[in-house]
């Protein structure tokens, strides 16, 4: 049989793809985090307890309400940012001139109790969410074979991230938000409403975490932990792209998605530990991240 560097490419390919689907959940949520964290200063430890939300909105309206993937891809992601937009308002906006360890306890405490209730109605064990019948059956490339729910995910997941960086680093919108957290007395004084524009941002941010969760629902059971195992491997991605930074988040996503497929064929006990080895070389080397900053 034909090998590449004496694995055959089926095997090296599918875990390239498991690798970068994974990667591109990386890359949604810790978007997410980088938007809130680089334009509101808030180390949102709720972002996967906000993911989970997400799948559980997505399958509370297929199973209630008999609304499908598609629509809830927009419901979702509406529905989430908006209890995100009340948070802001009741929680966050207070906390926005303390020191970031405030702001990761409250959140942190937020996501216990958001998950601890969802425990609570659902237990542990994973809720079924079947892929609508657009995203069924696979191409056969030759080396390896694409399914077309995965292929989806990748590309689904690539739009939103170029298009959120584009809007944020390239139009008038993302220059008002990137002034509002430089000088909002300023900004204000143009007569631009920097508090609604703020828990907007916030909303947002939290909205990106509920898009990937509907994403997730088909591919993962839909269960109260399934943001519990990724935050912190998220948190790792961020840090290594360098805190706040847009572009760094997304590319380091995708990156680091590829190398723990990599990692899972040359040496797969070393796949679960490779991100995090990964991290503590660079804030060795480069402690504001690939992409971030030096203060």
């Amino acid at each position: 049989m034909f090998e590449l560097i004496g694995i055959p490419p089926q095997a090296l390919f599918g875990q390239l793809l498991l690798g970068l689907i994974n990667g591109s959940f990386y890359a949604v949520l810790s978007l997410g985090l980088a938007v809130i964290f680089g334009l509101l200063n808030i180390i949102n430890f709720t972002h996967g307890a906000q993911y989970m939300l997400g799948a559980f909105v997505a399958w509370m309206l297929l199973n209630y309400l008999g609304i499908g993937y598609w629509w809830a891809l927009l419901l979702a992601p509406l529905t989430v940012g908006l209890l995100g937009v009340v948070m802001e308002r009741l929680f966050i906006r207070r906390l926005y001139h303390l020191d970031h360890l405030y702001g990761l306890l409250l959140t942190f405490g937020l996501a216990l109790i958001i998950t601890g209730i969802f425990k609570q109605q659902f237990g542990v064990s994973g809720l079924p969410y079947s892929a609508p019948a657009l995203l069924s059956g696979g191409y056969n490339l030759g080396f390896m074979y694409l399914p077309v729910s995965r292929a989806w995910v990748i590309l689904a997941s690539a739009i939103v991230c170029f298009g959120t960086w584009f809007v944020i680093e390239k139009t008038r919108l993302g220059a008002y938000l990137r002034a509002a957290t430089e000088n909002p007395t300023l900004v204000g004084a143009f007569g631009i409403n920097v508090p609604l524009l703020i828990t907007a941002t916030y909303g947002f941010g939290v909205a990106l975490a509920a898009f990937a969760g509907v994403l997730a629902a088909p591919i993962y059971s839909v269960n109260p932990i399934m943001g519990e195992n990724l935050i912190i491997v998220v948190f790792a991605v961020v840090v290594i792209g360098g805190m706040g930074s847009i572009l760094g988040s997304i590319i380091t996503g995708f990156g680091l998605g590829l190398v723990e497929g990599l990692t899972r064929v040359f040496y797969p006990e070393g796949s679960a530990v490779v991100v995090f080895v990964i991290m503590a070389i660079v804030l060795l080397v480069k402690p504001a991240g690939l992409f971030g900053r030096e203060i």
